[in-house]
């Protein structure tokens, strides 16, 4: 995924502008910043893969697009989402919406798929409850496999340990960095956590005075924000 002299508006307010930068598969990359400075306004701009975002051979008009987004990024928000009484499994399986149809019926490879999903963030033991039983903790890695299971190359996070107690933090984003290297994945996740996250990525977006630098996270100083 490359970003090629993106520019980033919130209403009429040009809050950055000039913004390159590259998402490699394998690569686990912390957006960090400032309140205010745009960072949830980029990943939306991701997610709506808006002017100067491009994606491998994704077609370049907005009708070419609309179905081919949700099988290239998938995104979880910090926002509490009313799915109370869902159990894990149907909530995991809301990823394979993309792919199911009309009327949404899973096949055997798509059950296959999220039994995968939840296996791989350690959740299949509790995939019949419902999902307002859970702790927050669980709940977030509810969430990710629901990302999982959407199958796609790219996943967009915003602030995934907001709200999380230090272990779950931790476990959080050791499960981040390992998706991004035994499944190739290419993660983007926005976050304050800085002294939990920068350990884990391998590239830091620094969004700062309407532009955004990249930065090794080794030379990122955490007391700058």
């Amino acid at each position: 995924m490359k970003l090629n002299n993106v520019t980033l508006s919130y209403g009429k307010k040009v809050v950055a502008q000039g913004i390159n930068a590259e998402l490699l598969p394998g690569e686990l990359v912390c957006l960090v910043g400032r309140n205010g400075v745009g960072k949830s306004t980029l990943i939306r701009h991701i997610l709506n893969m808006g002017e100067g975002i491009s994606v491998e051979d994704t077609p370049s008009t907005r009708e070419g697009r609309g179905g081919v987004i949700p099988k290239l990024i998938s995104v979880v928000l910090t926002d509490r989402i009313d799915i109370d009484n869902m159990t894990v499994r149907d909530v995991v399986a809301m990823g394979r919406m993309p792919y199911t149809g009309f009327f949404g019926r899973l096949n055997a490879d798509d059950r296959a798929i999220v039994d995968a999903s939840m296996h791989t963030l350690c959740i299949d033991q509790f995939a019949e409850r419902h999902i307002n039983t859970l702790s927050d903790g669980e709940r977030q890695k509810v969430i990710i496999a629901k990302a999982l299971a959407q199958q796609t190359p790219y996943i967009l996070l915003d602030e995934p340990t907001a709200f999380l107690d230090h272990p779950s933090k931790v476990s959080t984003m050791q499960l981040l960095s390992r998706l991004c290297k035994e499944q190739n994945k290419a993660i983007l996740i926005s976050t304050h956590d800085l002294e939990v996250s920068l350990p884990h990525c391998d590239k830091v977006w620094h969004m700062a005075d309407g532009t955004l630098k990249e930065i090794a996270p080794e030379d990122f100083p955490i007391d700058s924000l």
